[in-house]
């Protein structure tokens, strides 16, 4: 079993990093009722979740008789509303609770038509059935549908929320969990639960011992230091060792061109130069990242931006130390 699926909290309270979104999702449960429900965040910080701990509370053991959850992003067309979405609206319910829910994942990915037809449905069927959507995107579902639900806005977790998550799991796993590893799940996940506890169930598959090295290796990612040290060389006029240096990094970590920009922008973000030189460089991170989406060989083109970094650090002459 995927450990995304085995540490799920079963009750709103227990969901981490959203203080606001459970105590209001409590209320709802409390009274046994509530609207139709619009979360809207990024990926991996409890959005799911939240829509199968409603339905355990409300319907128990028995949840997936009254709960219909479907994918959107899989099955985005008319057909899915006309078709399964609305003989299950048009269902009675079997439980004490007056309604069923049917909760569509990734609903920004519904085609204009299915929302119109969907809105159609959302109005017809309110007495017996609730709907709660889940989006990145909130701005990519049209308005009728967004004005019958009530928002919920998702933000991305802390650094103590995601690390209480990882000692939780640990402890249960029986890991023995290096902080410097912690420090690196935290680094790498940038506030999605989904991606740390993937990323530290793979890493519990070779060893009960887990290190930061385990973890950048597994994430295709260098340590951040190693990648300020590419930064400095290029900026200190080592162009031809900063290359080379980047070069083995990617090789080593199997890292990617657009892996490589995410984590030099960082890593520019950091220096300790002016702020007009970290917009010149930041500029033109993003003119190479343009490229690389267009098709662009990548090591040419991070090659070309260690070629910027440097020319930048020519202009400054101090240097970084």
């Amino acid at each position: 079993m995927p450990w995304t699926e085995k540490y799920r909290p079963r009750k709103v309270e227990e969901i981490l990093g959203q203080e606001n979104v459970v105590d209001r999702l409590g209320a709802y449960i409390q009274n046994r009722n509530l609207p139709h429900l619009l979360f809207a965040g990024p990926a991996g910080v409890g959005k799911t979740t939240a829509a199968i701990a409603i339905a355990h509370e409300l319907y128990g053991k028995n949840y997936q008789e009254s709960f219909l959850e479907l994918n959107a992003s899989d099955e985005r067309g008319i057909d899915i509303v006309r078709g399964k979405i609305k003989n299950f609206a048009r269902s009675v319910p079997l439980e004490k609770v007056q309604f069923k829910i049917i909760f569509l994942d990734e609903a920004d990915a519904l085609t204009a038509d299915a929302q119109n037809a969907l809105r159609r449905t959302m109005e017809m069927y309110s007495n017996a059935t609730r709907f709660i959507l889940s989006c990145n995107y909130s701005s990519k579902i049209i308005e009728p549908i967004q004005s019958r639900c009530a928002m919920f806005r998702f933000t991305r977790l802390e650094k103590r929320d995601v690390e209480k998550m990882i000692h939780r799991i640990a402890k249960k796993e029986n890991l023995d969990i290096s902080k410097d590893a912690v420090e690196a799940l935290v680094e790498i996940g940038e506030g999605d639960m989904r991606k740390v506890i993937n990323l530290l169930q793979s890493a519990a598959l070779n060893a009960k011992k887990i290190t930061e090295k385990q973890i950048y290796s597994l994430s295709s990612r260098a340590k951040p230091k190693e990648i300020d040290e590419v930064i400095m060389k290029a900026y200190n006029g080592e162009f031809s060792e900063a290359r080379k240096t980047l070069q083995k990094l990617m090789v080593n970590y199997g890292m990617s061109g657009q892996d490589v920009l995410d984590q030099v922008y960082k890593s520019v973000v950091r220096m300790s130069i002016n702020d007009e030189q970290k917009v010149r460089i930041v500029d033109r991170i993003g003119e190479y990242n343009f490229r690389l989406s267009e098709g662009a060989d990548e090591r040419i083109q991070v090659a070309a931006l260690l070629a910027q970094i440097s020319l930048e650090g020519k202009k400054d002459n101090g240097g970084i130390g």
